[in-house]
């Protein structure tokens, strides 16, 4: 039977106890952020390693790598990105999907909406005339017709 945890003596938790209160004073990961490389820094890493390379040294471009930070890979990437003229490929590229709409869509969209409420109304208003046309026919007053505007 175990003692009340008040009543044990020090130096006698459990394994349990010492892992949760492990995980309690543990501080908490924050969430990993993808590093992103202007196209300048892309630009003056390959010239620094191209420079490495010139001179022959050994090591030089791994050293290099390490104190930048950056794999390998970065670099065969970026040299083809490089090779292939792509200077604003070498910006970071904003992730996820691309937009599938035109920009424009939206406001030729609300315009199309415009037109077809301003067609209803106006054929609306062409049977209230014809309405009255015919009205002032029954009632024996002339409607005056339209008139063309002279200029």
């Amino acid at each position: 039977m175990e003692m009340p945890r008040k009543n044990r003596p020090v130096g006698t938790e459990t394994a349990a106890e010492i892992r949760a209160a492990e995980r309690e004073a543990a501080p908490k990961p924050s969430k990993p952020t993808r590093r992103t490389f202007t196209a300048e820094y892309k630009l003056r890493i390959l010239r620094e390693v191209d420079d490495a390379l010139a001179s022959g040294e050994s090591g030089a471009v791994g050293a290099l790598c390490r104190r930048e930070g950056i794999f390998s890979s970065h670099l065969v990437t970026w040299r083809k990105q490089r090779e292939a003229g792509e200077l604003a490929a070498l910006t970071p590229k904003k992730r996820g999907r691309k937009p599938t709409r035109n920009p424009l869509a939206d406001e030729v969209a609300r315009l199309e909406r415009e037109k077809a409420k301003l067609e209803e109304k106006l054929r609306k208003a062409e049977i209230v005339i014809d309405v009255q046309k015919k009205v002032a026919a029954l009632l024996g007053k002339p409607f005056p017709e339209d008139e063309e505007p002279t200029s």
